[in-house]
């Protein structure tokens, strides 16, 4: 799969409409477009950043999410390592919390009106929200903003000035309004205010750059719009794709269980990246890796010449789990991956107590928690799926008399049962 539509050609292409690029702006400019979707206007980011050379004045690159939910994935954090990646070459980064839109509620690429959050649980998802985005950014170099700050004193009469800049037949050109009116499903006139107010937010903060995923396109390019009709210098816009989640077709989601949570336990997340297939591995690569894209491609080729495609796996797996929990954590990691994979017992697993020996082994898988009914439980002992003390189950009937044992179900899932 290809990662980017701006491939090294359009480098190419880039440099030979700007004259005299330097090797510095070059190499910006390959940053920027390194994953990306689409980078608008492409010329126009390279003015801006051979000014900033020149200069010596960061760009300004804001990134506004909605604190719509407690917290976050990896999928999310595409656009944060897009925003560390220009942060690392000295542009001021500018993340947003739209705690002002999230009172109306974002429309895009919904087929239906989207319940708008309270006061109470967009505080308490932007603290949580930012606290985790932390572990992408330089906290010391990321200037945080919240939309209300301007949107609030805008006022009843600003709102009207700011909705006589753009016109209903505009708005019914962005893809869900358009598909939701011919469809007949409900649109509320608030639903227009979204795109005007995060469009609003570049004009208030005099964004250069704003990136966002490609479902906040038509957003993005209405910041361009307002800019201009404020007499601001248009931002260019940056979309980076949606993160295909672990099983390499549908996006990251926790509503299709294809995710890793950024707080998800260490071992937890070592192991679902090696689970996600060779070639999804360079695409997250390209996306959610720190090493340069020639370090990626040595690697690559290393793998192509006959190396193990894990020995790269575990590499990304473990700068993962570094960047989300510590090295030291990433190491032990990958320690107790080895040690499930031999058939070991991972050091540190559920204690749990049971009454009722002897008692049958599925009525003991869902007392540990280790199945859902003893109807789940039989049908894992059946595929053979189940483990007691390192031995497989394959009796239905067997009873467990008292005593300790170590419960194993798949690869992944144990308890140190304690039957009485």
């Amino acid at each position: 799969m290809n990662p980017s539509k701006n491939d090294a050609k359009s480098v190419q292409s880039a440099a030979s409409d700007a004259e005299m690029l330097t090797d510095g702006v070059r190499a910006a400019l390959e940053v920027s477009l390194r994953g990306c979707e689409e980078l608008l206007p492409q010329a126009d980011w390279v003015q801006k950043l051979s000014r900033s050379e020149r200069t010596g004045q960061p760009l300004r690159i804001k990134l506004g999410l909605d604190p719509t939910a407690p917290d976050i994935h990896i999928g999310h954090t595409v656009v944060l390592n897009k925003m560390r990646q220009l942060q690392d070459l000295g542009h001021q980064v500018i993340f947003l919390i739209g705690d002002f839109t999230s009172l109306i509620g974002d429309p895009s690429g919904r087929n239906s009106t989207r319940p708008p959050l309270t006061p109470e649980q967009i505080k308490a998802n932007a603290e949580t929200y930012y606290r985790q985005a932390s572990l992408v950014l330089d906290p010391a170099k990321t200037e945080i903003r919240y939309n209300s700050e301007w949107s609030l004193p805008l006022g009843s009469m600003g709102m009207i000035q700011l909705a006589a800049k753009y016109t209903v037949a505009r708005m019914m050109e962005r893809n869900d309004f358009h598909d939701r009116f011919k469809a007949g499903t409900p649109i509320s006139v608030h639903e227009f205010l979204y795109p005007l107010m995060q469009g609003y937010d570049s004009v208030a903060l005099k964004a250069d750059l704003e990136l966002g995923g490609t479902d906040q396109k038509f957003n993005l390019l209405m910041g361009r719009h307002l800019q201009l009709e404020y007499g601001q210098e248009p931002q260019c816009i940056l979309t980076m794709p949606l993160l295909e989640g672990l099983d390499g077709v549908e996006k990251m989601s926790k509503s299709k269980n294809n995710y890793i949570g950024i707080t998800e336990d260490a071992n937890s997340m070592f192991a679902k990246v090696l689970s996600i297939s060779d070639t999804l591995m360079w695409r997250w690569y390209t996306l959610l890796s720190f090493k340069s894209m020639a370090e990626i491609e040595a690697l690559k080729t290393d793998v192509e010449g006959g190396r193990n495609p894990k020995d790269a796996k575990v590499m990304l797996a473990k700068e993962i789990t570094t960047r989300f929990h510590s090295a030291a954590a990433a190491e032990a990691a990958e320690q107790d991956f080895i040690n499930r994979s031999k058939g070991g017992v991972p050091d540190q697993i559920p204690e749990v107590q049971v009454s009722g020996a002897p008692l049958g082994v599925a009525a003991v898988l869902k007392a540990a928690g280790l199945a859902t009914s003893t109807g789940e439980g039989n049908r894992l002992i059946d595929g053979g799926g189940v483990r007691v003390d390192s031995s497989v189950v394959s009796d239905k009937g067997l009873k467990l008399d008292a005593g300790t044992y170590v419960v194993q179900v798949g690869k992944r899932k144990f308890a140190r049962v304690t039957l009485n």
